[in-house]
């Protein structure tokens, strides 16, 4: 990563704007279908929160504001993307896991799967300093409506939210929050960003 001039990118209006903001953080809520999600996760013996997290780096893989972000006083450009992801741990608490995005699925389930079980064993945090990490994290086994992360002010990545998905007739739909600081993109960025997340669980093979 390397810190980069604000008014020579296209968000410098909103670095003047934002950065000094006492809450720039932002909170959008969108249902998905994740019907082929599940069938995919099913099929293939994958895990659901994986196969999630993959569509998510795919979908920010093509959106150059994710690869922006606001650190400390400085606006820092990335070269690459990671998701994170809550890891219950051997002690019965949770860890925190960075996992590098690849635009092979196979791959992000093979790097998934080993940093996870790294985690969960040895009670550490992995982290990838030098990726733009997209958070998540996933109350799986809970029926919630939304919610929305805390801005603790040092850290302003984008953070995705989901509980448990919902089973209707002929689908089944998962409802997420996304949150993201206000210089890293606006709103229509995460519109198109949430759209795209859809875009690529539809485009899934089944």
């Amino acid at each position: 990563m390397k810190e980069i001039d604000p008014r020579e990118t296209s968000r410098a209006y909103a670095f003047e704007m934002w950065m000094q903001a006492p809450m720039p953080m932002v909170t959008f809520f969108k249902t998905l279908d994740v019907t082929r999600l599940v069938r995919l996760s099913r099929k293939k013996g994958l895990k659901f929160n994986m196969a999630m997290c993959w569509c998510i780096g795919r979908a920010a893989s093509g959106m150059k504001e994710f690869y922006l972000l606001p650190v400390g006083d400085k606006l820092m450009r990335y070269d690459t993307i990671a998701v994170n992801t809550i890891v219950a741990d051997r002690r019965g608490e949770v860890s925190s896991c960075d996992i590098p995005f690849s635009d092979d699925l196979r791959q992000f389930d093979d790097d998934y799967m080993r940093l996870t079980r790294q985690v969960a064993e040895s009670c550490e945090n992995h982290d990838l300093t030098d990726s733009m990490v997209i958070g998540t994290s996933a109350l799986a086994r809970y029926e919630i409506d939304g919610a929305v992360g805390m801005y603790s002010g040092v850290f302003n990545n984008p953070f995705l939210i989901w509980g448990k998905y919902k089973r209707h007739l002929l689908k089944t739909t998962l409802t997420v929050s996304f949150q993201f600081h206000h210089t890293q993109m606006d709103g229509a960025h995460a519109a198109r960003f949430l759209d795209r997340v859809q875009r690529e669980i539809n485009g899934l093979r089944v």
